[in-house]
C-alpha cells in the first residue's frame, strides 16, 4: 500500500486526542517518559543519576547520592553538630601523623581533602566525640592525662575476641580549635562513650565506677552524676531521643553462671566481649526499660531517627551462620517491629547517625577501600519511604 502522508497525520492527531482525554489528574506517571523522569529524581525532587551513584550498593533503596568523605586510615563515629553543618569523628590515619585514634572536625559537604582540623591533643588514645550545646565545643574521652603514649589494643584474651575498656579514659571538653576547656570526670576507671541530649540538658556516658559497665548522666559541667542502669553486663553507646526524654543503647546481658563469671573475669582485665549485644530503650532516669531487639549476635551503634519512632543500628545477626563477620545497617521501630535491612555491604557498615533534619545519614563503611582494611566515612541522602 502506498505511503499516504494525510493518513499518517490523521492517525497521529487522533492518538494525541485520545491520550489527552485519558490523562489522569493524579501525580502518578502515565507514560514511559514520565516514569523515566520520576526515576531521575532523588527523594527531595533533585536531579538524580543512578549511574553516578556508584557507592550505593544493590538493594540500598533508602540511600541516595552516597558520597565518600574520607580516604584512607580508620575513620569512625562521625556525629553531626546541631546545625548539621559540621561532623566530629575519630580517626587513625598515618597520613595525618597519628599513632592511634584522635578526634577531628570536618565539613560534611566538602569532606576531607587534606588533614582535617584536629580537636584532641594528639597524645594518648581518644574515642566517642560529640558536640556540646551551641556547637562551639566538643566532649570526648582520652587517655592523655595518664600517658601521652598510645595504649595497647588487645583484640584477643583467652582465645576470645574482645574490645578494650581503658581504665585511663576520662571525659574532656575542647573548643573547635582544639583548646582544652574542661575535664568532666576524674574517677578511677573507665569513663567514655559520652553523647549529649539534643536540648543540651544532660550528658550520658558509660563508666565502670560501680564495678560494672553502667550508664550514667550528668550536667554539661560534669556535676549531678546519676546512675541510669544497674544490670550485670556492658551498657554502652547510648544516645538520647530527639525530645531528650529517652535513651537507646547496646547491652550485653550474661545469663548463666558461666557467662557471668567470664564477663567479670574479662572486665577485671579491662576488656569485654562484644559478640552478644541487644538494643534497649529507657527513660533518661532508667525507668520504663524495654528490650528492643532479640536478634542474637552483635546489635549495636543505635541512633534515633528525628521522628523518635525508629532506630538505625549495626548488626551481624543475619550472617551468624557464616561467622558473623559482616555488619550492615538496619532500621527498627522502638517497639521492636518493622525490622528492615538498609545496607548490603559484604564487609562492614556501622555507626549511623541522622542529620538533625533527618535528610541525611552518615556512617562508616569498608566499601570502596580497594580490598584493604580501611574504614571510611560516607554520607547519603535518606529516603524513609516504604519503611513500616
Amino acid at each position: 500500500m502506498p505511503f499516504d502522508r494525510r493518513h499518517y497525520v490523521f492517525v497521529a492527531l487522533l492518538t494525541l486526542l485520545l491520550l489527552g482525554a485519558c490523562k489522569k489528574t493524579s501525580s502518578t506517571p502515565d507514560t514511559v517518559a514520565e516514569q523515566a523522569v520520576a526515576e531521575l529524581q532523588d527523594p527531595f525532587g533533585r536531579p538524580y543519576d543512578r549511574a553516578r551513584d556508584k557507592l550505593r550498593l544493590e538493594g540500598e533503596e533508602h540511600l541516595y547520592n552516597v558520597t565518600q568523605l574520607t580516604f584512607g586510615g580508620d575513620n569512625a563515629e562521625a556525629y553531626f553538630s546541631r546545625d548539621g553543618k559540621s561532623l566530629v569523628f575519630q580517626a587513625n590515619n598515618p597520613a595525618w601523623e597519628t599513632e592511634c585514634d584522635q578526634i577531628y572536625l570536618l565539613d560534611p559537604i566538602a569532606g576531607v581533602a587534606e588533614a582535617p582540623t584536629k580537636i584532641s591533643t594528639g597524645a594518648g588514645r581518644t574515642t566517642c566525640s560529640y558536640f556540646m550545646p551551641g556547637d562551639e565545643a566538643i566532649v570526648y574521652a582520652s587517655t592523655h592525662v595518664a600517658d601521652a603514649a598510645c595504649p595497647p589494643t588487645p583484640r584477643s584474651v583467652d582465645g576470645k575476641y574482645v574490645w578494650p575498656v581503658y581504665e585511663t579514659f576520662d571525659l574532656f571538653v575542647a573548643n573547635r580549635g582544639g583548646q582544652l576547656k574542661a575535664q568532666l570526670t576524674d574517677e578511677p576507671g573507665y569513663d567514655a562513650e559520652a553523647t549529649v541530649a539534643p536540648d543540651g540538658s544532660r550528658i550520658v556516658f558509660t563508666s565502670d565506677r560501680s564495678g560494672d559497665l553502667e550508664l550514667y548522666t550528668m550536667l554539661p559541667d560534669g556535676s549531678d552524676v546519676r546512675q541510669v542502669t544497674d544490670s550485670l553486663g556492658y551498657d554502652g553507646g547510648a544516645f538520647f531521643s530527639p525530645d531528650s526524654k529517652r535513651l537507646v543503647f547496646r547491652a550485653s546481658r550474661p545469663k548463666t553462671p558461666e557467662e557471668q563469671d567470664t564477663y567479670r573475669s574479662l572486665l577485671a582485665k579491662h576488656v569485654v566481649q562484644p559478640g552478644a549485644m541487644e538494643l534497649y530503650v529507657c527513660d533518661v532516669d532508667g525507668g520504663n526499660m524495654r528490650q528492643v531487639t532479640k536478634l542474637g549476635g552483635a546489635n549495636w551503634a543505635p541512633f534515633f531517627h528525628p521522628d523518635g519512632e525508629r532506630i538505625v543500628f549495626a548488626s551481624n545477626h543475619h550472617v551468624l551462620e557464616r561467622g558473623g563477620r559482616q555488619f550492615n545497617l538496619f532500621s527498627i521501630r522502638t517497639d521492636g517491629t518493622g525490622l528492615t535491612q538498609l545496607t548490603f555491604d559484604e564487609a562492614f557498615d556501622a555507626f549511623p547517625m541522622f542529620s538533625p533534619d533527618g535528610e541525611r545519614l552518615v556512617f562508616s563503611s569498608n566499601r570502596n577501600n580497594g580490598g584493604t582494611r580501611e574504614t571510611n566515612l560516607f554520607i547519603a541522602d535518606w529516603d524513609g519511604r516504604g519503611l513500616d
